[in-house]
């Protein structure tokens, strides 16, 4: 929770605890520590995507809930642009990623200032690093991620470290982070009903992926 972009309260998921089952407690917890209730809350922010399904879904329903309920607006955030604004960074440009499994990343190009370059996009770690070095045209980039391991060895990457990129790991606690963002957009009145908001999942879920290959073999 914040005020004015003061993080009042926060509480970091345990990954071992089930997502549905740890987030009204976490919730409770967290007004606690802020000291007030749901009730006063004025503003709902919420990550949208990229990310995992069933993680997005009780995110947004909830938040949905709350804001039909209580008669509050919503800001829907990026997670990518949360974890490109997360970290002080020296370059103008920002490449932001996260895991998406399948050897791929959740990926997108941000400029300081200005916000996104192009879309949100899922990638294998040679075609975003290739996207990104189009964009740089020599310009230093700084390397916002999760886990850097999923893609700091592959030799495009290495050879721009050495020519003076970084690599910057943020913190996985990113609730903070949504939150001020929400913030910024409700004072540009950027902001969302619960029947407008819907998730960016970037590519289909495994479930869809099945089916319809499983269509188009029996067609």
């Amino acid at each position: 929770m914040v005020r004015g972009h003061h993080c009042l309260a926060a509480v970091k998921h345990a990954w071992e605890v089930d997502y549905s089952a740890w987030l009204l407690p976490a919730v409770q917890e967290v007004l606690v520590g802020a000291g007030t209730r749901i009730e006063e809350v004025d503003l709902f922010a919420v990550a949208t995507g990229p990310g995992s399904f069933t993680g997005l879904r009780v995110g947004l329903t909830t938040v949905k809930a709350w804001a039909e309920v209580y008669g509050k607006p919503i800001a829907g955030v990026s997670r990518l642009e949360a974890i490109a604004r997360s970290v002080a960074t020296e370059t103008a440009l920002v490449a932001a990623s996260y895991g998406a499994q399948r050897g791929q990343l959740f990926c997108a190009i941000y400029r300081q200032g200005e916000g996104r370059i192009g879309g949100e996009l899922v990638a294998g770690p040679e075609e975003f690093i290739s996207l990104v070095e189009r964009e740089a045209s020599g310009q230093p980039v700084s390397w916002v991620c999760l886990d850097p391991a999923l893609f700091q060895n592959t030799p495009t990457l290495q050879r721009r470290l050495e020519a003076g990129d970084h690599v910057v790991v943020c913190q996985d606690e990113l609730a903070s982070t949504i939150a001020i963002l929400g913030e910024e957009q409700a004072s540009q009145g950027r902001l969302s009903d619960s029947l407008e908001l819907d998730a960016n999942y970037v590519r289909r879920s495994d479930a869809e992926i099945f089916w319809k290959d499983t269509a188009s073999r029996v067609r």
